[in-house]
């Protein structure tokens, strides 16, 4: 069972389909949502750290739990819907003050 600001490992498809990689994920929506449907809301975390608007830094010092092998940058304005079962595994969650820091982005975005 995910949870809200889990980051989570998922298999990512590639455009055409055809081969995915794994890649990590701000799990974004609230528990109710999670156990209710197959999907969640979820913010992908990229390992490029150049200086980029919506987007906010996450080490391993703004996690709560676990351990990111790099440095990496959520990319908040890439939000979007993935199913449950793409999980391969949770590697930590973020503190309740970068979650926080997510919405407030993701509001001002969508405000």
């Amino acid at each position: 069972m995910i949870s809200q600001r889990d980051i989570v490992l998922i298999s990512f498809p590639f455009s055409n389909f055809q081969k995915s990689k794994v890649r990590p994920v701000v799990v974004m929506s609230n528990d109710v949502y999670n156990k209710k449907f197959a999907d969640f809301i979820a913010i992908p975390l990229t390992s490029n750290m150049k200086l980029r608007y919506h987007t906010v830094v996450i080490t391993s010092a703004e996690l709560e739990t676990g351990k990111l092998i790099v440095d990496s940058r959520a990319k908040v304005d890439k939000v979007f819907s993935v199913e449950q079962s793409l999980v391969r595994k949770k590697i930590g969650r973020v503190k309740k003050s970068v979650y926080e820091n997510l919405k407030q982005i993701l509001f001002e975005i969508i405000g």
